[in-house]
């Protein structure tokens, strides 16, 4: 039995993806793939927790898990507005889209962490800083590059993209390809209405 590559993660809807790809174009044109590889923008969500390689025999006790902290937490509206960088400007490895978050949605993030937790999937050692990756910066780019970046992002404005409900959480399939990843939604838990 092969593992799965598998991530907890909150879908971003269809008309903000949009939004998004219209507000980061000329970002994009700029930089082209030489310099950042972009993520596509209906491949972008949430992540709430990377579980990693995971046995298909524990996929049902993390529905479980999932089913369990949905019901906890009320439905809730994120903003989603904002360009920065990881770890920071003079820096960039990661470029994203911030999200404004609302006290459901950092219930959920800490919710999902400890229980998997004590599931035995390791906790994240990083504060929790929900965005949206957009591109994440090519390893070995010259200096002029970098700088590129850099210029790039302090020319560029990001308004509000919308407002996102977010009404249930998902538990993600990975599989890496040539062509970047594949995405499959394995379950789905509402949260309370």
């Amino acid at each position: 039995m092969s593992l799965l590559r598998t991530f907890i993660a909150v879908d971003i809807p269809s008309h903000i993806q949009q939004t998004i790809q219209q507000q980061t174009e000329r970002l994009r044109k700029t930089l082209g793939t030489s310099l950042v590889r972009w993520v596509a923008v209906e491949k972008l969500h949430l992540t709430l927790k990377f579980l990693g390689d995971v046995s298909p025999a524990n996929i049902e006790m993390l529905k479980q898990m999932l089913r369990a902290e949905a019901d906890l937490v009320q439905n809730f509206e994120m903003d989603i507005q904002g360009l920065g960088s990881f770890p920071n400007l003079r820096r960039p490895r990661v470029l994203f889209i911030g999200i404004q978050a609302p006290a459901g949605l950092e219930s959920l993030y800490h919710g999902i962490e400890t229980a998997c937790a004590r599931l035995g999937y390791a906790s994240e050692e990083r504060r929790f800083s929900p965005h949206l990756t957009i591109g994440r910066v090519r390893v070995d780019i010259p200096a002029s590059g970098q700088q590129k970046i850099r210029d790039a992002l302090e020319e560029t404005m990001i308004d509000s993209a919308g407002i996102a409900r977010v009404d249930s959480v998902h538990l993600y399939k990975s599989e890496l390809k040539p062509a970047g990843s594949v995405y499959t939604r394995l379950f789905s838990a509402p949260l309370q209405q």
